[in-house]
């Protein structure tokens, strides 16, 4: 009888373990992504190879003309089925990934904040839904700088 509660146990600590790995993997690869230096490089440390499509279903509010670059309010909503992360990329940042938003299946995807702008770039959003990744962007310029300008 004791040999069987071992077991359980055992199993319930190997369970507990492979979940909690789960996390730690994603996690290194976004840590990976906030320290590059490029967008192609924070995109191949998010997605790996896959693809990515232009969308029409992502809504991504940024102002065009961002009066201070330090405080550049952003909203992103979409209405694509299965989402289960927002990235918001700036171009010609030091490090272009500036936000990574974790959605759950309960989660409406829809997400507002700020982020600093350096200089006039492209802002990009990429959503990945249903094992797919889809991408919107839009051209901001700055007037006063965000990232040490």
């Amino acid at each position: 009888m004791k040999t069987l509660q071992r077991r359980r146990v055992l199993q319930a600590l190997l369970t507990v373990s492979a979940v909690m790995a789960l996390p730690i993997r994603a996690l290194a690869r976004a840590t990976d992504a906030f320290s590059s230096k490029s967008v192609d490089n924070a995109l191949t440390n998010l997605l790996g190879g896959l693809a990515i499509e232009e969308s029409e279903q992502i809504k991504f509010k940024i102002p065009d003309i961002a009066e201070n670059g330090a405080v550049v309010p952003v909203r992103i909503s979409t209405t694509l089925e299965d989402v289960d992360r927002i990235y918001l990329l700036i171009d010609k940042n030091p490090t272009p990934l500036s936000a990574v938003f974790e959605i759950g299946p309960r989660i409406m995807p829809d997400v507002s904040t700020r982020v600093k702008i350096g200089k006039s770039s492209v802002a990009r959003v990429i959503v990945r839904a249903g094992g797919k990744a889809y991408m919107t962007s839009k051209e901001v310029k700055v007037t006063i700088g965000g990232c040490g300008g």
